[in-house]
Formats: structure tokens, C-alpha cells, sequence
């Protein structure tokens, strides 16, 4: 076996291993309010949720190319690269479950393939545009959408009821069963989204390693291999569940029942299968918290336990420049250790 093939290999591995921790450290942005409004079990959430993660992952690889491609020079980026990136995107993300904090899974990688690629390439190897339309504006805007679209539903739905003049246990019981809908579509956009960003690393690894080739004019697809790979892999992480994390999203950021769970996974859902769509690598563990947020300041300011969200957004806020340090560390030591 060469060494060139053998690094392959070591790669698309922790690839792999970086997809299933994606599955089970994400997977309280799918069934953490499932869960924490009983409306399903934990076990049940979890098998629900995985299914709709694997029906996701198959959607579209606009996010993939995004990663493959658009936010570094390809050319520029080698196994070596793309080992350090994923390699601190695992570790950050191990330590953020070690202390039950919801970060963002794709700021870890891109941070990473950013750390990596600048120490070995420079600042010009970077698309500056794509990564500030696709990466930095997303990364304020989309907790500010979340919020603001939790909040905007929780309101339509409250007024409605106040119109229709609901019974309490009917708005509960009907809640109940829509929050199967909502938190499958919060599943299936999670799945659409997230998923994708490995199979983008993994195509990257392939193109650098000789395995794959860009086309005349620079393109590349996704293969399908890569793509179910990753589907399977990112459901069997969900099945295993991240529990720490789901009792941070479910049960201490508000306390949650149907209708709350209904319109914080709807907006969010919403707004990650439109990130999705338009290739934008989007962090769906901000999306979900803030609409989570969103909705629970329709009750009253003190719902929301804004502690806890402190912490949060301190982990959102590190997650990037920490892993850029990280796989700078990591790329150093290996380029001085060979």
C-alpha cells in the first residue's frame, strides 16, 4: 500500500468518524423537543429521527460543493489539510458534548479547513466572497431569522387559538401529533444540510488523492457512494444519541410543551431547508436554539434561562477561531514531526 493511498484512507476514516459524532452530537437539533414534550420516547425520538436523517442526506449536494470547493482553493488544499481540519473539528466537537454545549458541528469544519489551508497555503488559497456570503453573514443572520421566526409562529398560533377559543387539552393533544410532523421535517432539513458538509470533505479528499477529477470547466459531483456512506453514517450517529445536549436544548433553555416544540422546529426547519436549497452551509444547532429562544420569549422575558444561552453563545462565537488554532497546531506539529 503507498503512503499517498494509505493517508486516503486515514482520512475518509476520520471523516467518517467526524460524521457520526455529527450525528449523535446534532441530533438534539432533530428530537430535543420531541423528546422533552414526551411526545415520543427517547428511543422512539431517536429511531424517528434517524430515519428522516438518512431520507435528508440523499436531498441534494449544493452544501457539499459549497464545502468541496467554495470556500477554499481545492487545488491548494492537500490530504494533510484536509486530516488536521477534520481531526479538530472531532475534537472540538468531543469537548462541546463533554460540556453539554450546542456548537455548531459545520462552524468546527469550516474553522478547521480554514486553520489548515492558510497555514499551508496563505490567505490567497481562501475565497473571501464565498466564505462572507456563505459562511460569516450566515453565521449572524440566521440566529437572528431563528429567533425572530420562532417568535413570529409562537404568536400566529397563540392568536389563533385566542380567536378559536382552543380548550387547553385539545390545543395540547392536536400539538402533540403535529410535533411528529415538525420535528420530522426538523430531522429531514438537518439531514439536508449537515450531512452534506462531510461528503464535500470527503469528494475534497478524493480529488486531492487522484481518486477523482474535476471536469473541463473546474466541476465535480458528488458520488454516490460518498453520499450514502455519510447518510448511513450520520443516522447510525443519531441512533446513538447525544443526551447531554438534548436535556440542554429540551429542558434548560425553556420548558417546553407540543406547541412550542411545534413552532421552533417549523421556523427552523423552514429556514435550514432554504440554506439547503441555495447551498449555504448553515448551522443548524443555531437555527434550533434560537427559534427555541424565539418562542419562549412569547411568554415572558424570564422563560428563557438567558445563563444558559450565555454559554451557548460563547461556544457559538469560539467555535471557528478555535478550531482555525486547532488545526494550525495540528498541521505544524505533523509538517515539523515528517
Amino acid at each position: 500500500m503507498s503512503v499517498l493511498l494509505f493517508i486516503l484512507i486515514a482520512v475518509v476514516v476520520i471523516a467518517l468518524v467526524f460524521e457520526f459524532i455529527n450525528g449523535f452530537h446534532d441530533c438534539a437539533n432533530a428530537i430535543a423537543t420531541v423528546v422533552s414534550t414526551k411526545v415520543l420516547s427517547p428511543k422512539q425520538a431517536v429511531l424517528f429521527g434517524a430515519a428522516l436523517e438518512f431520507v435528508g442526506a440523499l436531498t441534494g449536494t449544493h452544501v457539499a460543493k459549497t464545502i468541496g470547493s467554495g470556500i477554499v482553493n481545492s487545488e491548494m488544499v492537500t490530504l494533510t489539510v484536509i486530516f488536521c481540519a477534520l481531526l479538530s473539528a472531532v475534537l472540538w466537537n468531543l469537548f462541546t458534548w463533554w460540556k453539554g454545549l450546542p456548537s455548531s458541528s459545520s462552524h468546527a469544519l469550516i474553522g478547521g479547513l480554514l486553520g489548515a489551508t492558510i497555514v499551508k497555503a496563505g490567505f490567497e488559497a481562501v475565497h473571501l466572497n464565498t466564505l462572507l456570503d456563505k459562511v460569516i453573514i450566515p453565521m449572524f443572520t440566521s440566529p437572528v431569522l431563528g429567533f425572530c421566526a420562532g417568535f413570529t409562529l409562537m404568536l400566529i398560533l397563540a392568536w389563533i387559538i385566542v380567536i378559536t377559543r382552543a380548550h387547553p387539552y385539545s390545543v395540547n393533544k392536536s400539538f402533540r401529533k403535529l410535533q411528529l410532523i415538525s420535528s420530522g421535517l426538523m430531522a429531514l432539513s438537518h439531514g439536508s444540510n449537515d450531512a452534506q458538509k462531510t461528503m464535500g470533505i470527503i469528494t475534497l479528499a478524493l480529488l486531492a488523492g487522484g481518486v477523482l477529477h474535476k471536469g473541463p470547466t473546474g466541476e465535480f459531483d458528488i458520488p454516490i457512494y460518498v453520499i450514502l456512506a455519510c447518510a448511513i453514517t450520520m443516522a447510525a450517529g443519531t441512533m446513538n444519541g447525544g443526551w447531554k445536549i438534548i436535556k440542554t436544548m429540551g429542558h434548560k433553555i425553556i420548558k417546553l410543551k407540543p406547541i412550542h416544540g411545534f413552532a421552533a422546529e417549523t421556523s427552523a426547519a423552514a429556514l435550514i431547508l432554504t440554506a439547503s436549497h441555495f447551498g449555504i452551509p448553515l448551522s443548524t444547532t443555531h437555527v434550533i436554539s434560537t427559534s427555541i429562544m424565539g418562542v419562549g420569549s412569547t411568554l415572558h422575558a424570564h422563560a428563557v434561562k438567558w445563563r444558559i444561552v450565555g454559554n451557548i453563545v460563547i461556544a457559538w462565537v469560539l467555535t471557528i477561531p478555535a478550531c482555525m488554532i486547532l488545526s494550525s497546531i495540528i498541521y505544524y506539529l505533523i509538517y515539523k514531526i515528517v
